[in-house]
């Protein structure tokens, strides 16, 4: 009997592969939808380790021999961030689907490219974090559409102390190949650094929520130059304290960071100020817009239970939406306008000078949105 089963190809064996695909892909759920087809990791022995353990079709040492097997339906990017426009393009040109986890890419060039790529190809992009299909994120911006703030006037968006938990993940403290994975890269360029690993979730909720921003201007700089992970110095090259001022127009502005100590938010829901009320915390005023059962799409308790379930939920939604579902609520275009608010500050920050972004998107409109109340 043929499996009509969606072949997903797992790029990358490392954490997030893990715990945010593999654990997830698993479950019988999932079977019903999918088939691990393939894993590949450039470290000897690792993909074939996990194809073994999570039951995949194959385990390649190399990203083109993935792409190469016809099995392969749908790519997942696990791999660091600045490996994620290549392989994004490869896959493209194979005729792949492509779920690349966040960050999408590290510059406006590059995400035009893939965008651009995708549709001459004919192949469908999703990309991480998909916030806007969480129903507290839709209540979020339902209340900014119906005025409940009134006139907008300042957000603050950003994460902090992020840094060192790449150090102490659960992961990377064994001896067997699938647990001593390294974490160097999140320190190096061109995809390291806070903005494009965590500060990436905040400002796709405050951009989701408010829509697209106009300009930004920032001052960046690598604060802490040598992390320290089991013994081993890692000489970090990317900016690690990065303060951003993001004009939305119409005397609306925000504050988005990245920094490596210090709270100035709980959480990544960006907390947002107007002349009649304020959103902090995910609560509008006293009124929490979080329910005890919103749940992402495709998200069943037991996939919340094991974390990272929001990658999960936005590659199960680029499995649907290439077998004729709905377009998921994580889009390219979101995307790549976060990645041109991070590419621009850094611009603005070298330079001195407030730079004009040219990027925009489609906010998730009103009548996709959860109900307030």
């Amino acid at each position: 009997m043929k499996d009509n089963r969606v072949g997903v190809g797992i790029v990358g064996a490392g954490s997030i592969g893990i715990r945010g695909a593999l654990n997830h892909l698993v479950l019988p759920d999932a079977q019903e939808r999918v088939r691990i087809a393939a894993i590949c990791d450039p470290v000897i022995g690792r993909a074939e380790a996990a194809a073994e353990k999570y039951g995949a079709s194959a385990g390649y040492l190399t990203y083109e021999e993935l792409l190469a097997d016809d099995g392969v339906d749908v790519v997942t990017l696990c791999s660091p961030i600045g490996l994620h426009h290549d392989q994004g393009m490869a896959a493209i040109a194979a005729g792949k689907h492509v779920h690349f986890n966040k960050t999408m890419c590290t510059t406006l060039d590059e995400a035009n490219d893939l965008i651009d790529a995708a549709q001459a190809r004919g192949v469908k992009l999703v990309a991480s974090p998909g916030v806007m299909a969480h129903p507290h994120a839709q209540r979020m911006r339902r209340a900014v559409l119906e005025e409940r703030l009134g006139q907008l006037i300042w957000a603050m968006a950003g994460s902090s102390g992020v840094a060192a938990y790449h150090l102490n993940e659960k992961l990377r403290q064994g001896d067997d190949i699938l647990s001593n994975i390294d974490p160097s890269w999140y320190y190096k360029r061109p995809g390291g650094g806070p903005l494009f690993d965590s500060t990436v979730y905040s400002m796709h909720y405050l951009t989701g929520i408010v829509g697209p921003a106009k300009a930004v201007t920032a001052m960046s700089g690598l604060a802490i130059p040598v992390r320290e992970f089991r013994g081993r110095q890692i000489e970090c090259e990317m900016d690690d304290n990065t303060f951003m001022l993001l004009d939305f127009g119409q005397a609306f502005y925000a504050v988005g960071f990245g920094t490596p100590h210090g709270v100035l938010q709980r959480g990544a829901e960006p907390y947002i100020y107007g002349t009649q009320g304020a959103i902090l915390q995910a609560a509008l005023g006293e009124q929490s817009l979080r329910r005890d059962d919103d749940v992402a799409p495709f998200v069943t308790p037991e996939h919340r239970a094991l974390g990272e379930s929001h990658v999960y939920s936005d590659l199960m939604q680029l499995v649907d939406w290439a077998s004729g579902g709905p377009r998921p609520f994580g889009t390219a275009e979101h995307a790549r306008h976060v990645i041109e608010i991070f590419d621009a500050a850094y611009r603005s920050s070298a330079s001195g000078q407030t730079q004009t972004l040219q990027s925009t998107f489609e906010p998730v409109p009103l009548e996709r949105l959860a109900a307030l109340d």
